[in-house]
């Protein structure tokens, strides 16, 4: 175990999770192997995930015909199964949350994500996931959207631990850190316990290489005095951001402000390093795991760049290296015409409709599953 690299990442105060849930993994034993052998410490779900897993399999068939014909409704049916599989795979990670403490152990599970630019319905939810529940190592997801951050703030403040996910801009990330701190000031206002609250903010990475990519290519193409740069900058905007976003997060939860919320008891919200899986295949399929591993990070892996990684991963401490140079090429987009934070923004709204679809589709696959159970039933 010692010689195996996903393990010696924690060496360097990185978390890896797993970006992937299915009953099965966790009903064989899988997930449990995964933390022993490979020290992974937590799992992220999210719509397309239980679409696949649900869809994709007869491991749920049994469960959706008995709540069919017991009367739940669709949505009723989607609630039982997530929250199923994230409470049992909140289960086997609860050794893991109280050898550490609550720091680590965590299984995360998304509102509905329709709700995406509706604060209250996002908070509604969130409360009735967190209830249903009942575990203190789980995270309810929230999208890092305008209408997101008043119910950030507001979450933290009751205490229910929040997963802020599609977060992509650097500003953006700005705004959520403030909401964190904000829900925790809230919190002691009320003169309630800042202990064993937890957030991260997920960063996601590959789908600005994927956005930007084509774009810089162009100008490459083209010729002229632009041509170099906007060649050198491919495939480098992402890891950019994520080093700038870094310091950001150094300069937030090592503020005076935040240390004095710390002498409470609270904890600083982790950023996440979401969406790493290598999209295009000219580049190393570690790609978005090597450069960032650094303290009181987390990289959630789909199981491919998991695999990866223990095969030929090489652990070193890299996210505050080359800094300057990341800050130099975002700084060099503009003079390429490139706005990146109109970019960002784009893949935001892009990010809410690609768990739209996925989570539709699954209503979808339930709705049949549901008549095809109450017809057995008849």
């Amino acid at each position: 175990m010692s010689e195996n690299p996903l393990v010696k990442l924690g060496t360097f105060g990185q978390s890896i999770w797993l970006d992937y849930i299915r009953r099965k993994m966790i009903e064989s034993g899988e997930l449990k192997k995964f933390i022993d052998e490979d020290g992974l410490k937590g799992v992220t779900s999210n719509p397309a995930i239980f679409e696949k897993a649900i869809a994709g399999s007869d491991d749920y068939d049994a469960d959706i015909r008995k709540l069919a014909q017991a009367g739940k409704s669709i949505q009723e049916i989607y609630q039982n199964l997530t929250v199923t599989d994230v409470g049992q795979g909140a289960d086997v990670f609860r050794p893991v949350y109280d050898r550490m403490d609550g720091k680590d152990g965590f299984v995360s599970l998304e509102v509905n994500p329709h709700l995406a630019h509706d604060t209250q319905g996002s908070i509604a939810e969130a409360r009735r996931l967190w209830q249903a529940l009942n575990r203190p190592n789980v995270f309810i997801k929230i999208p890092a959207t305008k209408e997101g951050l008043p119910a950030i703030r507001q979450l933290i403040s009751e205490g229910i631990n929040v997963n802020v996910t599609l977060l992509f801009g650097i500003p953006r990330y700005q705004e959520v850190a403030e909401a964190y701190i904000a829900g925790l000031e809230a919190r002691v206002a009320k003169g309630q316990s800042l202990k064993r609250i937890a957030s991260v903010a997920s960063f996601f990475l590959s789908r600005i290489d994927v956005l930007l990519d084509p774009q810089l290519g162009k100008i490459a193409a083209a010729g002229g005095p632009n041509a170099a740069g906007a060649q050198e900058l491919q495939g480098q905007i992402a890891i950019a951001s994520a080093k700038i976003a870094y310091t950001i997060y150094q300069q937030i939860f090592g503020s005076g402000r935040f240390k004095n919320l710390a002498h409470q008891g609270a904890g600083p919200q982790r950023l996440l390093w979401a969406s790493t899986s290598t999209k295009n295949p000219a580049y190393p399929d570690v790609k978005y795991v090597e450069p960032l591993i650094g303290p009181e990070t987390v990289n959630t892996l789909p199981l491919e760049t998991l695999e990866a990684y223990r095969d030929h991963g090489k652990p070193a401490f890299r996210l505050t290296q080359e800094v300057d140079r990341a800050a130099s090429h975002l700084q060099r987009l503009p003079e390429l015409g490139i706005d990146l934070n109109q970019a960002t923004q784009q893949l935001e709204d892009d990010g809410v409709d690609k768990f739209n679809k996925p989570f539709d589709s699954l209503m979808g696959t339930l709705e049949a599953k549901h008549r095809e159970a109450m017809g057995k039933s008849n």
